[in-house]
This record gives structure tokens, sequence and C-alpha cells, in this order.
């Protein structure tokens, strides 16, 4: 059986990533948070907060990030990427 050797703190670190290119690429495109949750689906912008500032254990998913680098014409790869080195 295979078991994983990612824990929960590496899994919230790779959250926060997400979360902090989300909001660097929004603001880099002047867009507020409730125009993109409304692109994203969202009828207020409560989760989008929730996910872009990661609080209340609210994250986006697949579909979310793929909605948003549409809207903002950036690279879906791009919200992955982190620039700080990997803790051992």
């Amino acid at each position: 059986m295979f078991t994983s050797n990612v824990d929960d703190e590496e899994i919230k670190e790779f959250y926060k990533v997400i979360s902090q290119n989300v909001k660097k690429f929004r603001i880099q495109k002047n867009m507020s948070q409730l125009e993109l949750a409304l692109i994203i689906g969202q009828r207020g912008n409560a989760f989008y907060n929730y996910a872009e500032n990661n609080t209340n254990n609210k994250h986006f998913n697949l579909e979310h990030l793929y909605k948003i680098s549409q809207a903002l014409d950036i690279p879906l790869c791009k919200f992955l990427e982190n620039k700080k080195p990997k803790k051992k």
C-alpha cells in the first residue's frame, strides 16, 4: 500500500502559495475580488476572500483556478509556482 510522505503543514503551504499567487496576479490586472468572484461563479466575494486570504479552511479548486487563469490571462501553472525554497 502506498502512503504519502506529505504532511499537513506542506499542504497548508501549498494552498498558501496558490492564494498568494492568485492575489498577486489579480492585483496586477487591476481586478477586484468581487469581479473575480463573480467570474468564477460565486454570488458574492465571501468565499473568494477566504480562499484568496487562505482563511476559514477555504481553497480554490481546479475549476476556480482554471476560470481565474482565463479571466486574468495567466497560465494555470503560474498559480503553482513557489519562489521560496522547500523546507527540509
